[in-house]
């Protein structure tokens, strides 16, 4: 059912706003067949700048069937959704995808997402840059509308710890990501310190609730946008600094399906421990395994994450 997708590379930063032309197209196309020189391979590239990306890791089926399974998922079709109500009757197709810009642990109610977990070409540069044993813990769909604002400054790991720094998202696009539509912003290289940054509320109305990092040793100016077509990958580390600006296009939307995975070798103290479990032996068991073979089966597996919507500014934030 899958494809197994083609090699990897970093683009070059492209600057200029607006949608993605068929001249930009054609460039990120070469650029895309020009990333595989001797020693800049997928691990080199990781390593050094914090994320590569997967050119037509999906093929346009795979997209498509994703966007359908969206759209069935926002019109309550798959089961409940914390924080989701019901649309007017007759809502259009094109109305009920932009109601809500994040879902939440769409894998729980999805088969076709849950499968896309262990995507073999996802899966195939999550060993290589994780490990032979992978496991994914969250699950994100994104259906960012025109006039939707962003996500501020941020790092993964701040929401997501793993004791091994091996978290790794991999940011599926199911539109063209554009500068114009919202596409990411990364900070190349801020992942290798290992450093947590400080955190804090923030009220800039470009971005929705979410905390924003500070005081990290990099300027706006050093910001590369992330700008790819659907079907392709991106894959960043826990520590990379990242964000995305609001929709400001006229027409379009831009959908991402975004997983996380960390080392199955390492524990995951993701929630709070109970009160009879040192912190140190605390592991999170609601995973999934997605290559190789999980050090810590006996302990079983949970199911206790449940899909919901993330708060957005409509109505304030609640903190």
């Amino acid at each position: 059912m899958f494809s197994t997708g083609p090699s990897l590379v970093n683009p070059v930063p492209q600057r200029d706003a607006g949608l993605m032309t068929q001249t930009q197209h054609g460039a990120m196309r070469a650029t895309q067949a020009a990333g595989g020189q001797a020693g800049d391979d997928l691990t080199d590239r990781y390593a050094r700048d914090g994320y590569a990306i997967l050119p037509g890791a999906l093929t346009p089926a795979e997209v498509a069937e994703l966007r359908a399974e969206a759209l069935r998922i926002l019109r309550g079709d798959l089961g409940p959704v914390g924080g989701m109500e019901p649309g007017p009757p007759g809502e259009s197709d094109a109305a009920v995808i932009r109601r809500y810009a994040c879902i939440h642990f769409p894998h729980k109610l999805s088969p076709l997402m849950r499968q896309t977990l262990a995507h073999p070409a996802v899966v195939d540069a999550l060993t290589r840059v994780i490990g032979p044993d992978v496991k994914a813990m969250q699950s994100m769909l994104f259906t960012k509308g025109e006039g939707v604002p962003g996500q501020a400054w941020h790092q993964d790991e701040f929401f997501i710890p793993t004791r091994d720094r091996s978290l790794t998202a991999a940011w599926i696009a199911l539109d063209d990501a554009s500068t114009e539509n919202g596409c990411l912003w990364v900070l190349p290289g801020s992942h290798r310190r290992g450093v947590i940054y400080p955190d804090r509320d923030q009220e800039d109305p470009r971005f929705d609730c979410t905390v924003e990092a500070y005081d990290f040793p990099y300027q706006d100016s050093d910001a590369v946008p992330v700008q790819v077509p659907a079907g392709s990958v991106v894959m960043f580390n826990g520590y990379l600094l990242h964000r995305s600006l609001p929709n400001t296009a006229r027409s379009g939307l831009r959908r991402a399906l975004v997983n996380h995975y960390m080392s199955a070798q390492s524990l995951l103290p993701w929630t709070s421990p109970p009160a009879d479990v040192h912190v140190a032996k605390w592991d999170s068991r609601d995973i999934v395994m997605v290559a190789g073979k999980d050090p810590y089966a006996w302990r079983g597996t949970t199911d206790i994450s449940r899909p919901y919507v993330r708060a957005d500014r409509d109505g304030g934030c609640h903190r």
